[in-house]
């Protein structure tokens, strides 16, 4: 059974961190890919983060490159994504997910093209949490 769930979302002030965790059921974090995601009111869902199995590589949004960092720790069956330097536009609710067909995509495709950085391809999903920022 696939269980994905988020924590870590709180207010915080503008320029200030956050580290959200996403604990993965052990078959899912095994076997997919996994990744950040982020929704903000009257917004699309966007990608933030991503990291291909057991961690061989990662790939950012353009607004998250410098300022966020995705991990796991395979001991714990969990993602993270320590955040810094946090700004308004960052407010949104944060949700972890799994690919199932990426592990079958070549590391090379997956960082030199825009394969991660696509909503579809991402199958499943868990809870969200919400991160608030102010000014």
């Amino acid at each position: 059974q696939v269980h994905l769930m988020a924590s870590g979302g709180e207010s915080v002030q503008a320029g200030g961190s956050l580290r959200l965790s996403c604990v993965v059921s052990p078959d899912t974090y095994r076997r997919n890919c996994m990744g950040w995601f982020r929704q903000a009111p009257g917004k699309e869902r966007e990608v933030v983060a991503a990291i291909y199995n057991r961690a061989r590589g990662t790939r950012y949004a353009d607004f998250a490159k410098g300022r966020f960092t995705i991990s796991q720790d395979d001991a714990k069956n969990t993602v993270y994504l320590q955040m810094n330097n946090l700004r308004p536009e960052d407010t949104a609710m944060y949700h972890c997910a799994a690919d199932s067909s990426c592990p079958s995509i070549p590391l090379g495709q997956w960082l030199g093209t825009d394969y991660p950085m696509r909503s579809d391809v991402w199958n499943f999903w868990g809870q969200g949490t919400q991160v608030t920022v102010s000014s």
